[in-house]
C-alpha cells in the first residue's frame, strides 16, 4: 500500500512527534514517517526517533548565524534526500521564511496550542487565562508566511477550569494535541493519496472537518 512520505521537524522533546510516529505505525495509516529532523542537536526527541529505528537529521541553525534561508536550504536538501512529500512541524521553534514555505506550499502543516485565530504566538495558555475564555484548545493548520495564520485543518477544544493555571491547562491541551494531530495527519495524507487535498481561497477543501 502506498503511503505519503512524511517528515516531522522538532526542536525539543517531541511529544507530538511521538504520537505521530506511533499512529503512523498502524497498518491502515496513510502516512509513513521517513525522517525526523531537528534544528537543535540536544533535542530529546531525536533520541526517541533514533531508538524507534527512524532516520534522523540535525541541521543546527546556529552554524548559519543570521542567514535563515541558508539554514532552510540545508534543511530542504535533507528533506529532498528522503523523498519527503509532506512536512509536519511538531514543536519546531523556528520562524520559517517565505522561501521555505513556498517550497512546501500546501504540504507543510503545524500544530498550535490555541483555537486559532485566537492567541497566535507564544504563551498561549497564560493569555487564554488572562482573557477569561471558557474554551481553549489546539489547531492544526497549513503553514503560511504570516505566523499561525494558515488555513485551518482541524481544531480540538478543552474546557478552562476555574482552578486552572498555565501548567494544568497546558497539560490538558497537550493531550488534545496528541489526538488531534495524528487524525489531522491521516486526513491530509489520505487527501494527498486520493487527490482531494486542496486549499481554495485559503480554506481547506476535500478533507472532512475534525473536532473533539
Amino acid at each position: 500500500m502506498r503511503r505519503v512520505r512524511t517528515a516531522i521537524l522538532i526542536s525539543g522533546r517531541g511529544s507530538n512527534m511521538e504520537a505521530l510516529v506511533r499512529a503512523a505505525r498502524t497498518d491502515d495509516h496513510p502516512a509513513e514517517i521517513v525522517l525526523v529532523g531537528s534544528n537543535r542537536p540536544e533535542a530529546a526527541g531525536i533520541k526517541f526517533a533514533s531508538d524507534a529505528g527512524l532516520p534522523t537529521v540535525v541541521v543546527d541553525h546556529k552554524t548559519f548565524g543570521k542567514d535563515r534561508e541558508a539554514f532552510e536550504r540545508a534543511l530542504h536538501t535533507e528533506l529532498k534526500k528522503h523523498d519527503v512529500e509532506l512536512v509536519c512541524l511538531a514543536g519546531f521553534m523556528r520562524l520559517l521564511t517565505p522561501w521555505f514555505i513556498g517550497q512546501w506550499h500546501d504540504r507543510l502543516i503545524n500544530i498550535h496550542p490555541s483555537l486559532l485565530p485566537l492567541f497566535k504566538g507564544l504563551h498561549t495558555h497564560q493569555r487564554a487565562l488572562e482573557a477569561g475564555v471558557k474554551l481553549h484548545g489546539c489547531t492544526v493548520h497549513v503553514v503560511r508566511p504570516d505566523m499561525d495564520a494558515g488555513p485551518i485543518i482541524a481544531q480540538s477544544a478543552v474546557p478552562v477550569l476555574d482552578d486552572d493555571d498555565p501548567d494544568t491547562l497546558a497539560e490538558r491541551v497537550l493531550v488534545a494535541e496528541h489526538a488531534l494531530y495524528q487524525h489531522a495527519l491521516a486526513h491530509v495524507a489520505q487527501g494527498i493519496l486520493d487527490g482531494s487535498w486542496a486549499i481554495k481561497d485559503e480554506r481547506v477543501s476535500g478533507v472532512p472537518p475534525l473536532g473533539a
